[in-house]
């Protein structure tokens, strides 16, 4: 992402509801298909990213999320609305170009962290107010 390319742009942007996947077309020529379940875990809000590096809330039970609503941002972003509820992540296009190209090292490093902190992918998020935010007000 700090490659200091151009900014990429979006040419195409499909919502694929049976198999939970954004498709998104972008003006370099890539078209990246990214499942819902990534981009929720890799959401880049600070509910998931937490407040700085070593912060980040490991996510869980997202493989059946779906995308309910996609809102533009200005001509930079779009801002997702996911079914479990999470609406405060904005994916740059830039950010979305990263998702869909790193896809394989993402899934690879989310496996990783699972297996490091003994969790499975499909274990609802922990008890009480802690599992879906990080304890701040935003």
């Amino acid at each position: 992402m700090n490659d200091r390319s151009p900014p990429r742009h979006p040419t195409a942007i499909t919502l694929h509801q049976r198999s939970r996947m954004l498709e998104v077309g972008f003006d370099d020529g890539a078209i990246f298909r990214i499942p819902f379940e990534l981009m929720r875990i890799y959401s880049p809000s600070a509910e998931v990213q937490g407040h700085g590096p070593g912060q980040e809330i490991l996510q869980t039970g997202k493989r059946d999320v779906e995308v309910t609503a996609l809102e533009p941002i200005g001509n930079y972003a779009v801002l997702p609305r996911f079914s479990d509820g999470h609406d405060t992540g904005i994916f740059s296009w830039d950010y979305l170009h990263f998702l869909g190209s790193q896809q394989a090292e993402l899934w690879q490093k989310y496996e990783e962290r699972l297996a490091k902190e003994g969790v499975d992918r499909d274990a609802p998020m922990g008890g009480g107010a802690a599992a879906s935010s990080c304890g701040h007000s935003h």
